[in-house]
């Protein structure tokens, strides 16, 4: 049986900076969406939506067109007969994953750059 991995404040930050559409949103910004998109979530990766303010449905739906998040709806019918719909909003964790992972290599591309990056050609030769 696998267990589930406690999504972090950190994890969701490098996720969404790494995200297509919020190339260039710097880390404190980040950072602060994620917290406030966890306080919706806390440990379940499953909300309501009608528990949404208009202003956080939209940073909601910022995040779906990155596909860290993602909606559902169950339909049921209510005892007069009536259908009612539930919608919605999860996590989708293998996409946070792969967006945190993709950050990481992109940063250790760069240091490995800035590292060797002003040394000349010639210092890998070996001399006798």
């Amino acid at each position: 049986m696998s267990t589930k991995v406690t999504l972090t404040v950190e994890d969701l930050t490098l996720a969404i900076q790494n995200s297509i559409n919020n190339k260039g949103m710097d880390e404190e910004q980040a950072y602060a969406l994620a917290k406030h998109i966890l306080n919706f979530f806390g440990y379940s990766d499953r909300i309501i939506d009608n528990i949404l303010e208009p202003e956080d449905r939209d940073a909601f739906y910022m995040l779906e067109d990155t596909g860290i998040l993602t909606t559902e709806r169950e339909e049921t019918t209510l005892y007069d007969g009536r259908e009612w719909r539930i919608h919605y909003w999860l996590f989708r964790r293998e996409r946070i994953i792969e967006l945190m992972s993709s950050l990481d290599q992109t940063k250790t591309e760069d240091v490995a750059e800035s590292v060797y990056g002003d040394l000349p050609d010639d210092i890998w030769k070996r001399g006798k």
